[in-house]
């Protein structure tokens, strides 16, 4: 009986005793379920964590881009608006250009002057309505035309070497047309931008009523003096006869009044005789009896004859010439005489005593030269472009001498012109002046001939 409750309590015991392990199983069961899920949710919450800060860097990132974003739809705007702006601008200016251009346009179309441009390429790019008249084209037949393909113009072979050829300043001729009595004065301008050619401008000017009324004033002027030569001799040498006591002795105020009449006879004549050479001149048909001579002569006789003028005014004369042979020019030797004669009197009557004048004769195998220097009261700078105009003289000039006529630089000017030459000066006031003229040498006396 004892042993039977002792075995009923060992198995009580020993099912108490399994039981709890049972229970303890158990609960180290959900211990370590519940340490699975605790690293479990902290493995969880590492996640969600660092996936929280990436989403704040995300959203960092999201809000400096947006904010950039934001910047730059600010800018876009901005210069949408400048755009906009500028496009207006643009037109405005656009249709201001095109108003400017239809008013020079309706400007050119309206100048009594004809008007012809080329481009670059030599081709006519516009023609105004009164260039279609003088040239009888029309705008159609002509505009975007190359100049060799307009046949009107082969007659202006000069306007073509100029058009053609790149030449940097303007050039003027006068044209006569063939059609009609007009003349015109034509001068072609090169259309230059930072120094590239870009074009020539060709401008047709009528000066028909002005050449009509020069012709006039050239006749009148011929006329006149034509009429007034022949009574001025008579006068010269009735004068001359009363001095030379051909009626009679006369008293001393008798003679210097009559010298002084002589003087002022002679001074007539002188001018009558440079107006008529003048007029000559106009008229083309100065140059009369061409021939081969040695300018040196001319110069040498020329200055010999005014060396009694040079002493009495004390004026010092030297003449220097080449001391090898110079060859021979083709001259109408009158004419150049005169060229030698006003060019030297010009010299010594615009000296002070005590001055020097030197003319000197220099060459080479296409020219001559001849210089006259002078240490007289000079050219003011101002008037200097004035000097080869007809009756023009310089201010301090007529203070030294009223009589002049202000012709014997436009004769010596157009002399030397006729002769193929050039004739200029340097000159600066107070100081002294040096022209100088040059001809060119001619061998061949047949050919030249027909030029004169």
């Amino acid at each position: 009986m004892f042993f039977a409750r002792d075995n009923q309590a060992k198995k009580s015991r020993r099912a108490a005793s399994t039981q709890t392990r049972g229970t303890h199983v158990k609960q180290d069961q959900e211990i370590e379920e519940l340490k699975a899920r605790t690293a479990e949710l902290d493995r969880v919450a590492k996640i969600l964590v660092r996936r929280d800060l990436e989403l704040s860097e995300v959203r960092e990132r999201q809000e400096q881009e947006f904010k950039e974003l934001t910047v730059k739809t600010t800018e876009l705007e901005d210069a949408r608006r400048a755009l906009l702006n500028i496009l207006a601008d643009t037109e405005q200016a656009r249709g201001q250009a095109e108003q400017e251009r239809k008013k020079v346009e309706l400007i050119l179309s309206n100048l009594s002057d004809g008007l012809l441009v080329f481009d670059a390429a030599r081709t006519i790019e516009f023609i105004n309505p009164q260039a279609e008249r003088i040239l009888n084209v029309k705008s159609s037949n002509v505009v975007g035309k190359h100049l060799n393909d307009v046949k009107i113009l082969s007659q202006f072979s000069w306007l073509k070497s100029f058009i053609l050829k790149e030449h940097n300043g303007e050039t003027q001729r006068e044209l006569s047309l063939p059609q009609s009595s007009l003349v015109f004065e034509v001068t072609a301008i090169p259309l230059q931008y930072k120094k590239v050619r870009r074009g020539v401008i060709v401008v047709f000017h009528d000066i028909s009523r002005e050449k009509r009324i020069e012709l006039l004033k050239t006749e009148f002027v011929s006329l006149a003096a034509h009429q007034l030569r022949t009574p001025l001799a008579a006068v010269k040498w009735s004068t001359q006869m009363l001095l030379d006591g051909d009626e009679g002795p006369l008293l001393k105020d008798q003679s210097e009044l009559l010298v002084k009449s002589l003087q002022a006879t002679e001074r007539m004549i002188r001018l009558i005789n440079d107006l008529l050479n003048v007029t000559r001149i106009e008229e083309g048909r100065y140059l009369y009896q061409p021939s081969l001579q040695q300018l040196g002569d001319i110069v040498k006789d020329m200055v010999k004859s005014y060396q009694d003028v040079a002493k009495k005014r004390k004026i010092h004369l030297e003449l220097k010439m080449p001391e090898e042979e110079i060859s021979q020019i083709l001259m109408d030797v009158e004419k150049i005489q005169l060229v030698v004669q006003n060019l030297l009197e010009n010299a010594l009557h615009y000296t002070s005593s005590g001055g020097k004048v030197t003319v000197q004769l220099t060459h080479d195998t296409k020219e001559v030269r001849v210089s006259f220097k002078d240490t007289g009261i000079g050219i003011p700078k101002e008037q200097q472009q004035r000097v080869f105009e007809k009756f023009f003289r310089a201010v301090n000039a007529r203070k030294v001498d009223t009589n002049g006529s202000g012709l014997g630089l436009y004769l010596a000017y157009n002399i030397v012109e006729a002769h193929g030459g050039k004739i200029w000066f340097e000159s600066e006031e107070e100081k002294g002046t040096t022209f100088t003229f040059s001809l060119p040498i001619k061998e061949k006396i047949t050919k030249l001939q027909k030029k004169f």
